[in-house]
Formats: structure tokens, sequence, C-alpha cells
């Protein structure tokens, strides 16, 4: 794991590396990921990667693995964020980057928010929020945590460069100290893969 993974927009032609580092994620990760027990990832990566709108991001390490996955899915006027690193590349910044690479995606779209849904006590999360620049908004959700940013506080921090420009998608814009305020009125509703 000496190369940092390379960051590469994916879809439906990446579903067989989808499903293969679904199938080497701990439960722990799966359930961090979906909030759920989920059955064979066969049965709904099809759907997720092949969402009209959405942006699907891989990370790729040096042996060709899909490492990481990262979505960004229209929901209304916001965009929802996920993302899943494989347990054996957690803690080392890959979330952090594939959170950056998708914020820079909704970045002069219709979307005036991104948004996700954590569950409480997730550290994973947090350390990954200590690397946001802009301030992050919070409310309890039937059990989980809606984590929300505007699109227009991205764009104010975030270099103009995408994958299309042929930036690395995967290198975060400077980072500083995240902010996470509690707000009573999100957006919009979420909803769940």
């Amino acid at each position: 794991m000496s190369r940092p993974p390379h960051i590469t927009p994916t879809g439906p032609q990446g579903l067989e590396q989808a499903i293969a580092l679904h199938q080497r994620c701990s439960p722990h990760t799966l359930w961090s990921r979906y909030h759920r027990a989920m059955p064979d990832p066969r049965s709904y990566l099809p759907a997720l990667l092949g969402r009209p709108g959405s942006v699907h991001l891989a990370a790729w390490d040096s042996a060709g693995r899909t490492v990481a996955l990262g979505h960004l899915m229209p929901d209304g006027l916001a965009a929802e964020v996920a993302l899943l690193v494989e347990d054996t590349w957690q803690n080392q910044g890959l979330g952090t980057r594939l959170l950056h690479a998708l914020g820079r995606h909704a970045i002069g779209t219709r979307w005036i928010t991104v948004h996700g849904l954590v569950l409480p006590g997730d550290e994973r999360i947090a350390a990954v929020l200590r690397h946001v620049s802009v301030p992050v908004h919070s409310q309890d959700e039937d059990g989980a945590i809606r984590l929300w940013a505007r699109t227009a506080d991205l764009a104010a921090l975030t270099p103009a460069t995408t994958v299309a420009s042929g930036g690395d998608p995967g290198r975060p814009p400077p980072t500083g100290t995240s902010h996470v305020r509690r707000h009573t009125r999100p957006p919009t509703r979420c909803r769940k893969p």
C-alpha cells in the first residue's frame, strides 16, 4: 500500500470490481455505509451504479483493485453523498480524498446542498469531517444523523480542478477546521439507496 490509490470515474462498467470490494469489506464497514444488513451486492449494485444523473468514483490500488467507492446521487435540489472504503485502506485519508472529489463534482450543478446519513458515534466519518473546510450542518433523523453542506460553500473553497479538466479528482483542496452545526430544518428528505 505504498502508492496512494488513483481515483477515477466509474459506473456500470465497474460492477465486478465494486462487487469484489463489497465482498472484502467487513460486516461492520458495510453496516456503517448502508445502516442495515445487505444481501448479495449483485442484487443492488447494478441499480446504484446505473442511477441516472449520479457521479460514481472508484479508488484503485497499485494492483488494479477498487479499494473505495464514492457516490453523489441526485435527490431533488440536493445530492446524497455515500462512501465505502475497504477496511485495510481506512484511516489513510482515502475517504477524505473521495469526499473532496465528490464535492468538486457537485459545484456548478443545480444542487443546492450535498448530504449524507451517518450513524451516531461513527468515528470514521468524524475523522473525514475533520478535513472539511466548510460548515457542515447536522440533524437527527430516524436514528441516524443527516450531515449537509451548501454547494455554494464548497465552490468558495474548491479550486476549479475537475476530472473533466484532467485534474486529480482525489487531491483535496486546502483543509481547515470543520464546523458541525445543529440545524432544525434540512433542505430536502434523504432517500436510502
